[in-house]
């Protein structure tokens, strides 16, 4: 076990799905996994563990944030040895061409700063995703028909963004979408030689104001699940 994870040397898989919230992971693990078992409960931090087509994943709540969820990474690589780690998600749209209920592939992660920044110190870093799982990713939402973006996205630190400046010049550069854990998820994957890949959901628009009614979230997460699984093993 470690800090913040209990589970026992070899209970988590080398592929680790990342969901924000710890619910979503219990309900991902019992919607897609076989025979899943709860492998952590550790400040409600749920983590199950089981298979899927054969393959032995892990579905592990990483919490709201970068700084959450750099805490969880750490330690699944370090005390774990996860190998693949991909975020599953929701997402806020900035681009007048997306809809919600749409998916989007993240190849880069923008942010203003991240737990890593003190590292880098002067480095204006560019965290970007593993091509392989990016490709694989894409491929299987063609073969799903899933409507699908691939592009940069930003990731920020404030949910309740007083900065509309900010704001315009993401859509202004072209970033499809905000959200607030990859940026640091890509970082940590490139520094300790992994794979990583943010698979998000749009749930609302931010330039549109349309949202997704909460009743039609399961099918469109469940579709990103799939996405994410098939491309993890391709």
């Amino acid at each position: 076990m470690s800090t913040h994870i209990g589970a026992a040397p070899g209970e988590i898989a080398q592929t680790v799905l990342l969901p924000g919230d710890p619910l979503r992971a219990k309900w991902a693990a019992e919607t897609f996994l076989d025979a899943p078992r709860c492998i952590n409960e550790v400040r409600g931090m749920f983590d199950f563990t089981g298979k899927w087509r054969g393959h032995e994943v892990t579905i592990q709540g990483s919490g709201m944030g970068m700084p959450s969820l750099s805490i969880y990474v750490n330690e699944l690589i370090r005390d774990y040895d996860a190998r693949t780690l991909i975020r599953v998600g929701s997402c806020g749209a900035m681009q007048a061409d997306i809809v919600v209920r749409d998916v989007i592939l993240a190849v880069t992660a923008s942010s203003v700063g991240n737990p890593s920044r003190a590292m880098l110190r002067e480095i204006h870093y560019a965290p970007h995703a593993d091509y392989g799982l990016l490709r694989a990713a894409h491929d299987a939402a063609m073969r799903r028909g899933t409507a699908v973006h691939v592009g940069g996205i930003y990731s920020s630190d404030t949910f309740y963004d007083e900065r509309p400046d900010l704001h315009d010049q993401m859509v202004r550069h072209g970033i499809l979408a905000v959200e607030m854990e990859a940026a640091e998820l890509y970082t940590l994957a490139a520094r300790h030689g992994r794979r990583a890949l943010a698979v998000l959901t749009v749930s609302d628009h931010l330039v549109t104001g349309e949202d997704l009614p909460a009743m039609e979230r399961e099918r469109s997460f469940g579709d990103m699940v799939e996405i994410a699984l098939e491309a993890a093993f391709a």
